[in-house]
């Protein structure tokens, strides 16, 4: 095949690095990069979810892991927040992010978007864009291409230099993102060619990607977490000669305020997912994220589903890493499953599927394997539901027991060529096939008390000097030896020696092989038994110590005197009765003050007829106070209703709160008004626009005109299926027969809004109402049918395919009754405040608070947590930097302290709350691993 790059065509030759003379290319099993097949272990991390000043150690955490890629979108509203003024300095310069990667051997894999979701709000475009007339989104349309192409003249050059084929290591760039979601290939065929031509104009000649929705001249790549051999497969009828990359592997899931917490993803389950992967036959795995960060500030975007689904300030995402960079359960089989593509790379990559073999196993699991020059790899799977050994007949007859826990996927090497003339048969994970100085060094992980059954086959005899403790069995001609070796806490090294090289097996239990860490410099080194691994921009390489159970020891070249043993290394750092380690202090937080939102003195602003929103106001983030009045001429019940509004607020009446508006899109609130003048106010927090949907570029805020006296209508209930009555609200685990149908009645108002689960297919009177960019997955929308509807009875019917709805509601109004005369303006932060002890106000506030940084040892590295106990919603400021939006009802509790954002003393802590709700148990504390001390491992 050939590969047409613009008006470049070559036979797969994509970039010729002059200086190095490295090449980039590809074929239908994988990238070669020089002369090597490459397996991609790509680590998804963003640039500008973190301070720049953890880019190196998240980075470093990715490449011991076994990555050797970074993937990264850019985020445009990152870099030009409001319209021609662009920022590239500081934690936005992505170049030097670049760079970083660059310095420390990692290839990137670049996303510039300009759609990249990521649940960053807005999915990356600036707000501003909102405001641009006819503009339409992710489409052919002239004024969003012009802004685009603006934005392309800003960031290619940044990527364009930083390409292998400028001495960088960017070696993939990707066109738009997830179009497929939106549209089938064909429907944004021109789109998409335009964006791809726009990269290629601006000089990127590195292969070009898309995922979930494929372009000619791109590779496409698939997005998802389980159902690998259908997505391989897919992938392999469109394009058969191109490498198959999952560009989103999704190792976790997004949060959102007010569901339960996002840890469905177990570390077990990620391992099986990540090795239906490999079974399926992709050559590369982006996982989506490696490590999440924070949407610090107001960047938390909003997803499809329903109406109120906000990110929270934490994008932890569950990953390998932490939202504070530490080792997680889940990175710790991430490094195992590369370390293992490693080891057996050029196998997994040269390989090819077995559809007809002599294996077999017992009953409860089930085998697929893979072939190639002569050795196997099989991939056995236990679908019983308990850990079982499982007798494993492979060709030849040759039988192997083999332990698969529930639902597991263990790889079983058969005959594979460890090193010349020396082939290895067992089942497990091979995470190390290393010659270290003179010694081919073979690692193998196993679980704790496991048991491996190894076959060594050889050309020579194999001298093996047992001592005696080990179970073996040697053929007649000493060029077969079979061990059964168990997976102690103490390590076992096995050496055995053929032709004159020396082999040495490491045998690992899960815990010694979950801190096993393998290093490449200038030669292989391995440490083994620790906790956590960094390394310094000198080459030093310091560790975290395990437990008490496990005794580490290091191999290969450390740098160490004579006289310190290379192969091996005891703790230094023991706690105990006469060196008791000192705790490390949390900051101490001073007493609070307070400055009160004095609502009804706040100056009105400009008015304007209806409420105006966010972007109408030239605002990115942050909260507006809309206000307006009315005149009664009695005490009264009333029901405003809100025809359009996209956010959580709070509506007050004459300084008083009186309701919590959580749904949005159309709702409706109920207040108490007083004889005589009313001032209604209503405090709006912007709580992040829509990253994925067929309708991005919502405003933000209340925007639309308010109704007085009107009314909503539950209609979850008393639906009917020809003559069976159906409630909405409840499971129905079969399809409807039919359309299911309904009454309601409108009396005396001439205006109605439909909101909340609708379908395609929705009819008012027997019209169809259109609904434009519906998706099925889109379990939210607004519709207005005031011209649908009739003074009296009406019928509604509509096709419902999945229950329990979470919401549908009609609201009702009428026209003559819309509240006039709004103001709008944005709350500032407070710069006066009062001690604390003054007396107990309420209504919105903001406290502020001092504190100092405790000594901190060398020898730790702390992170810090704040826990908002007893507040209710609002905002953080550091020393003048956000940290974006909290809210209590949960899954967050904690929020990150960068580090880096920190001054040795006098540090500002500022809080708006919403309720106002004092601060008194709000506490600053140091994560349980800040304890931990570092020890440096090798000599500068």
């Amino acid at each position: 095949m050939t590969y047409t790059l613009g008006n470049n065509i070559g036979e797969q030759t994509i970039a010729d690095n002059a200086r190095q003379g490295i090449q980039l290319r590809y074929d239908a099993k994988s990238f070669i990069i020089g002369e090597k097949r490459v397996f991609l272990n790509i680590a998804s991390i963003h640039y500008f979810r973190m301070p720049r000043q953890e880019w190196r150690e998240v980075l470093v955490k990715a490449k011991l892991a076994g990555m050797n890629c970074i993937d990264t979108y850019f985020a445009w509203n990152v870099h030009e927040p409001e319209e021609g003024k662009w920022d590239f300095s500081g934690d936005n310069d992505c170049g030097a992010f670049l760079d970083l990667c660059s310095e420390l051997g990692l290839w990137v894999i670049a996303r510039p978007g300009p759609f990249i979701c990521a649940e960053w709000d807005f999915g990356g475009f600036p707000y501003w864009l909102k405001n641009k007339k006819n503009i339409q989104f992710r489409t052919d349309n002239e004024t969003y291409l012009r802004y685009v192409y603006r934005y392309f003249d800003q960031i290619v050059p940044i990527i364009r230099s930083r390409q292998m084929t400028k001495d960088g290591t960017v070696i993939l760039v990707q066109v738009e993102n997830e179009y497929g979601y939106l549209a089938e290939d064909a429907s944004g065929l021109s789109y998409m060619k335009g964006l791809r031509d726009g990269l290629l104009d601006r000089g990127i000649d590195v292969p070009l990607i898309t995922c979930e929705g494929g372009l000619e001249g791109t590779i496409e790549g698939a997005n998802f977490w389980s159902g690998a051999d259908s997505h391989y497969g897919k992938l392999m009828r469109k394009q058969p000669d191109v490498p198959k990359l999952v560009t989103e592997f999704w190792t976790g899931w997004f949060e959102h305020w007010g569901a339960p917490a996002a840890t469905q993803k177990t570390p077990d389950l990620y391992e099986k997912r990540m090795m239906e992967s490999i079974r399926a036959g992709f050559d590369g795995i982006s996982h989506y994220m490696f490590f999440g960060g924070t949407n610090f500030g107001g960047y938390g975007g909003r997803t499809v589903g329903s109406s109120d689904i906000y990110m929270v300030t934490s994008y932890d995402y569950d990953a390998p890493l932490s939202e504070y960079g530490r080792v997680t359960a889940k990175y710790r089989m991430a490094k195992k499953v590369s370390l293992f593509t490693l080891a057996l790379g050029q196998f997994l990559l040269e390989s090819e599927p077995m559809d007809n073999f002599e294996a077999r196993c017992g009953e409860g699991a089930r085998l697929q394997g893979r072939q190639w020059n002569g050795q196997k790899l099989w991939f056995a799977e236990s679908i019983k539901q308990e850990k079982e050994m499982f007798q494993i007949t492979l060709e030849s007859g040759r039988t192997l027991p083999v332990s698969i826990k529930p639902g597991q996927i263990v790889p079983i090497l058969d005959r594979i060529e460890i090193c010349p003339g020396l082939k290895l048969t067992c089942g497990g994970f091979l995470i190390g096939n290393d010659l270290i100085g003179e010694v081919q060094t073979i690692v193998l992980a196993g679980d704790d008390g496991g048991r491996t059954h190894i076959v060594f086959e050889a050309d020579q005899s194999i001298h093996f000097d047992n001592a005696g403790h080990i179970p073996h069995e040697s053929s007649l001609d000493g060029r077969t030896l079979r061990l059964d070796v168990y997976h102690f806490q103490a390590s076992q090294r096995i050496k055995v020696n053929v032709g004159g090289q020396l082999i040495e097996l490491i045998a690992l239990n899960g815990y010694m092989s979950d801190r096993a860490w393998r290093l490449h410099g200038d030669g292989v080194r391995w440490a083994i038994g620790w906790e956590d691994m960094d390394l310094g921009a000198d080459g030093s390489v310091s560790g975290v110590s395990g437990g008490c159970d496990s005794e580490p020891f290091l191999l290969g070249d450390w740098g160490h005197k004579e006289g310190i043993g290379q192969d091996q290394i005891s703790r230094t750092t023991v706690r105990g009765a006469g060196n008791a380690i000192k705790p490390l202090l949390s900051p101490s937080l001073s007493e609070w003050k307070r400055n009160t939102v004095n609502l009804l003195s706040l100056g009105g602003g400009e008015q304007a007829e209806r409420p105006r929103g966010f972007a109408e106001l030239g605002l990115a983030f942050g909260y507006l106070i809309y206000s307006s009045e009315i005149e009664c001429d009695w005490e009264q019940e009333n029901t405003l209703v809100f025809s359009a509004i996209q956010d959580s607020a709070r509506l007050f009446v004459n300084g008083l709160e009186q309701a919590i508006i959580r749904q949005v899109g159309a709702v409706s609130a109920n207040m108490r008004l007083s004889k005589g003048r009313n001032k209604i106010q209503l405090l709006v927090q912007h709580m992040g626009s829509l990253n994925f949907s067929p309708n991005l570029g919502e405003e933000k805020g209340i925007f639309g005109p308010v109704y007085l006296d009107g009314s909503t209508v539950e209609l979850r209930r008393d639906w009917y299926c020809g003559e069976e009555a159906v409630h909405l609200d409840e499971v129905h685990n079969s399809p409807f027969a039919s359309t299911l149908s309904r009454s309601f009645e409108l009396a005396g108002n001439d205006g109605a809004i439909l909101v909340g689960a609708l379908s395609s297919g929705l009819r008012i009177n027997g019209k169809e109402v259109p609904m434009d960019g519906y998706q099925n997955w889109f379990a939210y929308h607004a519709v207005d049918i005031s011209g649908y509807v009739v003074n009296g009875s009406n019928t509604i019917e509509m096709p419902v395919s999945r229950t329990p709805l979470n919401r549908l509601e009609l609201l009702t109004y009428n026209r003559s009754r819309e509240l006039k005369n709004w103001s709008a303006i944005q709350l500032d932060e407070a710069t006066e405040f009062v001690e604390g002890s003054a007396a107990i106000e309420t209504g919105p506030a903001w406290y502020r608070s001092m504190f100092d940084l405790p000594a901190i040892p060398e020898d730790v590295n702390p992170k810090l947590k704040l826990r908002m106990t007893g507040m209710s919603k609002g905002y953080l400021l550091l020393n003048g930097r956000n940290l974006g939006r909290y809210w209590q009802i949960g899954p967050q509790e904690d929020y990150k302290i960068p580090m880096a954002w920190l001054k040795e003393t006098s540090n500002e802590l500022i809080l708006f709350d919403e309720e106002g709700r004092r601060p008194d148990s709000v506490r600053i504390f140091f994560d349980m691993q800040s304890e931990r001390r570092w020890q440096t491992l090798n000599e500068a």
